[in-house]
């Protein structure tokens, strides 16, 4: 069997009891296809969500997407399965990109993650991913996803004020879905909700269909060339960590769920996503990144096929070159985001927490304590700071809270013997009782 070639999985139809289908493996090539296209749905709502809420097009960001998912799996060997979808941590930084310099200064941006990136993952793949955990660790990376999520939570409250109702309905639908249905409907219940919501806002008359009416059926996506503006560029350098966060999670996740050891191809997942993001931002597409909706469908499916994910990129290429398909995702109205966004921007938040409950960070030492309280405030009030022609606002600033505060704190600890005095005697037992 060659690199990109798949060994058929049993009889090809079905999956025994305890069985999972292999990245080098794969089903009857109509289940892969079946299982493909439900990869496209599942990526779908997120990957949407991000240029129609940063002012990109939605054609040339996914457009970008499945180019980049094809460049994940060659650079990767065909080893590790995964969708590059929009990255949230792009939402902050290319919107506020887009105010002071427009889309191709934004673009800049994305590009220079994306190098940079790319330069993290040769250094892995060279030196190994031992030091990622050394620079950042669950307190630190966690801090870091928790602030992007609630620094975005006013531009989520901007969209609710247009349209209070629609949003409402829409908060609601998606909250509803989550629990009632069951399998995949489940998962997708923020698509279910933007679906039920987009239908609201139509009938309440919201929505305007002139660009998409005058829409060509086949075309190629608009393409926009960056540029590069300094006073923008340290929006960007904080999602670089999140990305590496991102990236060595997802080849963890499919790891555990395979039965693989899969830590020599961190290197080379990191060096794919700074290339797909690169080429994004050479073109017009929002930065990408590994997608946790697709280990859901991984998660559901057992197949773990790589296969899938070429029919998944194929897919999302073909509806990329449809203007009218572009155009009318680019009609959703402010209403619907609002109430999408209030539980996508909780939602990342709430990740960040996740990765310190997943880690047992403790807060009984004063230096996680001090990290978090510090970054998140710093984050959540969106500090400014301003040398010259360079600003740096929450994101970036909380970033470097959180990354300056643990290993100066460490360091003085350790060298003081201080390491082991709890912050808080009440917070201690709390959290006996919640290990516990």
């Amino acid at each position: 069997m060659s690199r990109f070639g798949w060994r058929l999985h049993g009889n090809g139809r079905t999956i025994s009891p305890g069985e999972v289908v292999g990245p080098d493996e794969r089903l009857s090539w109509p289940r892969t296809v079946g299982i493909g296209l439900q990869h496209v749905v599942a990526m779908f709502g997120a990957t949407f969500l991000v240029p129609i809420l940063t002012g990109f097009s939605p054609a040339t960001t996914l457009f970008f997407s499945a180019v980049g998912t094809v460049a994940f799996l060659l650079i990767t060997g065909n080893k590790l399965p995964s969708y590059l979808g929009s990255s949230f941590a792009f939402i902050a930084p290319i919107s506020a990109a887009m105010a002071s310099g427009g889309e191709s200064v934004a673009l800049g941006g994305v590009l220079m993650t994306g190098v940079l990136l790319a330069l993290v993952g040769l250094l892995v793949h060279v030196a190994g991913s031992r030091w990622i955990d050394l620079v950042m660790p669950p307190v630190v990376t966690g801090t870091i996803v928790a602030l992007i999520g609630l620094n975005l939570a006013p531009s989520a409250w901007g969209n609710v004020e247009k349209a209070p109702v629609t949003a409402l309905i829409t908060l609601a639908v998606i909250i509803g879905a989550s629990v009632f249905f069951r399998g995949m409907l489940g998962r997708l219940a923020i698509l279910v909700g933007v679906v039920v919501g987009y239908a609201v806002a139509s009938v309440r008359g919201e929505v305007d269909y002139a660009l998409v009416r005058a829409a060509d059926w086949v075309g190629l996506p608009e393409f926009t060339a960056p540029s590069f503006d300094l006073s923008v560029l340290g929006l960007f350098l904080p999602v670089v960590f999140v990305l590496i966060a991102e990236n060595v999670g997802h080849v963890k996740s499919v790891a555990a769920m395979t039965g693989k050891e899969l830590d020599p191809v961190i290197g080379r997942a990191l060096f794919a996503d700074g290339i797909a993001t690169t080429l994004a931002g050479l073109g017009g597409g929002s930065g990408t990144t590994t997608y946790a909706e697709n280990i859901g469908v991984m998660a559901a499916t057992r197949v773990y096929s790589t296969a899938a994910y070429w029919v998944a990129a194929g897919g999302a290429l073909v509806l990329s070159l449809s203007p009218k398909f572009g155009e009318l995702v680019a009609t959703i109205p402010a209403g619907v985001l609002g109430g999408a966004t209030t539980m996508l921007y909780g939602m990342i938040g709430v990740l960040g927490a996740r990765i310190w409950v997943q880690a047992r960070v403790d807060f009984s030492d004063p230096v996680n304590l001090t990290t978090a309280a510090v970054a998140l405030v710093v984050g959540v009030a969106n500090f400014t700071f301003t040398a010259g022609d360079l600003a740096f606002e929450g994101i970036a600033l909380g970033t470097a809270a959180a990354i300056g505060i643990y290993h100066v704190m460490r360091s003085i600890s350790r060298w003081r013997g201080t390491s082991q005095e709890p912050a808080s005697p009440d917070y201690v037992a709390g959290a006996a009782r919640l290990d516990g």
